[in-house]
């Protein structure tokens, strides 16, 4: 078969690892005229580090990031509401590695060109549209920098890994815009000493008021024992103005939310003045559908199911689509319905159910139910408002929705 892939981000590349690894060709496009390591922070939660170690991705990955030992939650005054072991101290297989992006997707990307070819990856392809004919599809390209038009390509299967803002959904789904509820965030990552265990994964505060996120992704950054910290800052904004993808973030537009927080364990407003960049985004997602499959044209990651990411579980569902469009390829061959009718049965509804459950309980739900019970006040003793039992609970409860549950992932 010939088999398209539009996007060359990191589900993408993973669903072209997949089928490399069953011995089936593909070859895939990529917008960006070079590939260059961007972004902040992304969390591999056990179950994506599975499908990475399938791929035998593990090791370089462990040695680039930094393993999770505990997640906590904290309220905006700094007291602990509820901490967890994380990773293989939970008794998970896999190790959960907070690792900076770029760093991911530049493995990701040598590896794909390695074994698959340097002729089956093609940057500086934007993709304008397809067509459907017959039994092909013929895939509409131009040149990202030039914005001339290239020559169509003729493919079997396209599979569009083509983000959030996909091209090829759009023309699927004419019309259909974002969801977008008031939530805008900003990222950045700052050079610091660590706090806390130096391995843990933090939330303070809630969506309801402020709320920050922070996880260290690189160890010893300057060989003086300082990390490289990632923090995301989520605000609920009164007048639902939505932020602008395409600028740098600005301080004075959030750190006002922040200046009381300065704990014992960490000075929140110091790391983000101190951080080296700041990207804003809006927080949005989209409602699940039904279907990715329009005739021989299916979608991945975030083209099929955009989420908000409050779970650091966006690329994890992702790679578990990928596996899945692999197995499906590798049992039905060139029977292109019964390959996508597999793949959607076996992830649009799993998909949907993460996507419904991030915009309602999230992980950082125990922040909003805390929150609620004490008033938005210090506590004293939180067990006079809820137990830690019943916050286990919750936290366990999203796990098992995303498909990472304890008992799910065993050695």
């Amino acid at each position: 078969m010939r088999i398209a892939i539009v996007g060359g981000g990191i589900v993408g590349l993973a669903t072209a690892l997949n089928l490399q690894r069953r011995g089936i060709p593909c070859s895939v496009y990529e917008l960006a005229p070079e590939v260059k390591e961007l972004g902040v922070g992304i969390t591999v939660l056990p179950h994506a580090m599975r499908e990475l170690a399938a791929l035998g991705l593990q090791d370089p990955i462990e040695n680039m990031g930094i393993a999770n030992e505990e997640s906590c939650f904290f309220n905006r005054f700094g007291q602990l509401i509820y901490k967890e072991p994380r990773g293989r101290g939970a008794g998970y297989a896999y190790p959960e590695v907070g690792m900076h992006r770029g760093r991911l997707h530049r493995l990701l990307w040598d590896t794909t060109v390695e074994r698959l070819g340097a002729g089956a990856v093609h940057t500086d392809n934007r993709c304008v549209g397809f067509t459907q004919q017959g039994d092909e599809v013929l895939l509409h390209f131009e040149s990202t920098s030039t914005k001339t038009r290239r020559d169509d390509v003729r493919a079997d299967l396209l599979i569009a890994c083509d983000g959030v803002n996909s091209a090829i959904r759009a023309q699927m789904r004419p019309g259909e815009g974002v969801v977008f509820t008031g939530i805008n965030t900003w990222r950045g990552v700052t050079r610091g000493k660590p706090f806390l265990s130096g391995r843990s994964y933090v939330r303070v505060g809630s969506i309801k008021t402020a709320k920050i996120v922070i996880y260290p992704i690189i160890d010893d950054i300057d060989g003086e024992g300082r990390q490289l910290i990632n923090w995301t800052t989520e605000i609920t904004s009164a007048d639902a103005s939505r932020n602008d993808w395409n600028k740098p973030g600005r301080i004075e537009d959030f750190i006002g939310h922040y200046e009381s927080w300065t704990f014992d364990w960490l000075d929140v407003p110091d790391l983000i003045r101190r951080s080296d960049v700041i990207f804003e985004y809006p927080m949005v997602d989209k409602d699940p559908i039904d279907t990715w499959s329009v005739g021989r044209v299916t979608l991945a990651g975030d083209a099929a199911h955009p989420m908000y990411p409050r779970g650091s579980n966006g690329s994890a569902q992702g790679m578990l689509d990928a596996r899945a469009l692999a197995d499906a390829l590798a049992r039905h061959g060139d029977n292109v319905a019964a390959v996508l009718g597999e793949y959607e049965q076996e992830r649009v509804r799993k998909a949907a159910d993460v996507v419904l459950t991030n915009r309602r309980t999230p992980p950082d739900f125990i922040n909003i139910k805390v929150e609620e019970l004490t008033g938005d006040r210090p506590f004293e003793r939180l067990d006079d408002f809820i137990s830690q039992s019943e916050l286990r609970a919750m936290s366990d409860r999203y796990k098992q929705v995303a498909g990472f549950s304890t008992a799910g992932l065993l050695p």
